[in-house]
């Protein structure tokens, strides 16, 4: 039977408003979907910055779609992993830009996860002071989180995505059908932040993933479709009211994260754990201590667990094996971008399931005797 593909999600930002589009099949229609931005192209070849496994299970299909109107593709791989988010790497992919002649009025192609999307964007951020890009994103993660919203963002010895800069695409593509030869665990990594969506303020889409999660990991094509829809929706409404996250909205997106991303740092930023596992694990550490702090109940605390668990996502901080205790964790924390300049960082905690809100109160101390007790 065929699936039907949800309507185009428009991101409202004025002049620069753009839209996703969500599906199964868009790679093979991109000549199609992307033409406004192919077209000036005309007797040149088409810009596309791809990751080696991107390249590897869809370079073929997108190169297909361009060549069904003459059009052919210049490649430039980038290597899988968040060390390809580097000076080097930014160096080398705008070398290679300005050496094809791009100009402002381009529009450079990204096929890929996180990882490329984020370069992308910020080299077409400093390219010639600007230039238009298109993300095709091919990891679930990319398609509900990184593709949307326009942050872009190299790491440092600081830390991660410390340089970088606020660029919206003008376009993207979320062919759902690309998430078929993703490997299992970074489908599960994704899902933390489909997740996420639900638990930041929509109880009822919360609700439907406990019903529904195991169909969207086992890439049931409706249930993808709207799982995915759901989360680019969200994500776009909160980011048409916040786009620069000065007022606080936008803030809410970070759920789990302050928390993942000082597992992460202690995990070396590697393989050890994943990002979209880190901010897993770190939505379940933002419920327990919100419990802690009486905002939340314990059953919904551990409802939020549950469902984490249940996707084969990690759940428990000590079975990550670390050795460190809580006061080492806050310590990543301190490298945080969200830190104030009063020394104060802000957490994301919860009220209730789909209930996030932005607390300002939090004495680290209390954090590292939360977390040392999580770790035993």
């Amino acid at each position: 039977m065929a699936v039907t593909n949800p309507p185009p999600v428009r991101v409202e930002l004025g002049g620069r408003s753009y839209d996703v589009l969500i599906g199964q099949g868009l790679l093979d229609d991109a000549m199609v979907q992307a033409r406004k931005f192919i077209e000036p192209y005309a007797g040149r070849t088409v810009p596309v910055v791809a990751d080696v496994n991107a390249r590897k299970y869809h370079g073929e299909s997108l190169a297909r779609s361009l060549a069904s109107d003459g059009y052919e593709i210049a490649w430039y791989e980038v290597a899988s992993g968040e060390a390809s988010k580097s000076w080097d790497s930014l160096a080398r992919l705008t070398d290679w830009l300005l050496g094809l002649g791009i100009t402002r009025s381009d529009h450079v192609f990204a096929l890929g996860g996180g990882v490329v999307g984020d370069l992308v964007g910020f080299a077409c951020a400093i390219l010639k002071r600007g230039c238009g890009f298109v993300q095709i994103p091919t990891t679930l993660l990319s398609q509900v989180d990184s593709s949307v919203g326009g942050k872009t963002a190299i790491n440092t010895a600081a830390g991660k995505n410390l340089i970088g800069a606020f660029h919206q695409p003008s376009l993207v593509l979320a062919d759902t059908a690309m998430l078929d030869t993703l490997p299992d665990r970074e489908m599960r990594a994704g899902y933390a932040e489909v997740l996420k969506y639900g638990l930041l303020g929509d109880a009822e889409f919360f609700a439907w993933l406990e019903a529904n999660g195991g169909r969207v990991l086992a890439r049931d094509p409706e249930a993808l479709n709207q799982a995915v829809a759901t989360s680019i929706r969200a994500k776009a409404r909160i980011v048409a009211e916040d786009e620069r996250e000065t007022s606080g909205v936008r803030a809410l997106l970070n759920l789990g994260h302050t928390f993942g991303h000082a597992l992460e740092a202690e995990t070396g930023f590697s393989d050890r754990l994943l990002h979209g596992e880190a901010v897993a694990l770190g939505m379940v550490l933002a419920a327990r201590y919100s419990a802690r702090r009486g905002e939340l109940s314990q059953a919904e605390a551990e409802r939020t667990a549950s469902a984490i668990a249940a996707a084969g996502l990690p759940s428990e901080i000590n079975a990550l094996g670390m050795d460190c205790d809580g006061r080492r964790l806050v310590d990543h924390m301190l490298h945080d971008k969200k830190m104030e300049s009063s020394g104060t960082l802000p957490f994301l905690l919860m009220k209730g399931i789909g209930a996030a809100y932005m607390a300002r109160d939090v004495e680290l101390a209390d954090v590292a005797a939360f977390l040392d007790g999580e770790l035993e």
